[in-house]
């Protein structure tokens, strides 16, 4: 009996240590979708990406995905947007955004885990409003790094990093919710996530 759950634990460590791996790897491929705004601050799709991975893994595991990617790009391999890397990417003028990214993961993936056993509308409010937070906690964190690196006032700050975004950002909000939350779904109700 012992060896049995011994064995089901390994095959749980394992695969958790996948699903970690290939949302990590996920995060660094939809970084490259970035599209160059004036301001220098691109559009990408990690930041669909990046509350899908807490949505889906939970806090713990999708935070631990996106604080590895963040540290694979701080030590120099190209997986942030436009294929750039290395620590001076976190502190450059889109610094606050990739900083912020671990906080966007664990504050989605929070409220995914108290979502786990309410109603279906419960758990989709519940989403949308750890998305909502998340999307605060990295637009505030980017743009106040962006007015500090670039020395200009907060209002241009939020005119730069903010508001170009707000409507990509609903609408990622939206869709990551009802995708998030239907994968994690199946991957449960199949026994492939724990």
């Amino acid at each position: 009996m012992d060896k049995n759950n011994e064995k089901n634990e390994k095959n749980k460590s394992i695969r958790d240590i996948c699903f970690i791996a290939i949302f990590t790897a996920i995060i660094a491929v939809f970084a490259q979708v970035s599209i160059p705004m004036p301001a220098g601050v691109p559009f990408t799709l990690q930041t669909f990406i990046i509350p899908l991975a807490g949505i889906i893994l939970g806090s713990k595991k999708g935070t631990l995905a996106v604080v590895i990617y963040v540290i694979l790009g701080a030590a120099g391999i190209p997986v942030f947007s436009q294929q750039t890397g290395g620590i001076a990417c976190l502190f450059g003028r889109t610094g606050g955004f990739i900083l912020s990214f671990p906080l966007m993961a664990l504050c989605t993936g929070i409220f995914s885990d108290i979502s786990s056993n309410k109603i279906l509308r419960v758990r989709y409010f519940l989403i949308a409003a750890g998305l909502v937070i998340g999307s605060a906690i990295n637009y505030t964190c980017g743009m106040m790094m962006f007015s500090f690196v670039t020395s200009c006032g907060l209002k241009d700050a939020f005119v730069f990093c903010v508001l170009p975004f707000i409507p990509t950002a609903v609408l990622k909000i939206i869709i990551a919710g009802i995708l998030g939350e239907n994968i994690r779904r199946i991957l449960k109700k199949g026994r492939i996530l724990t």
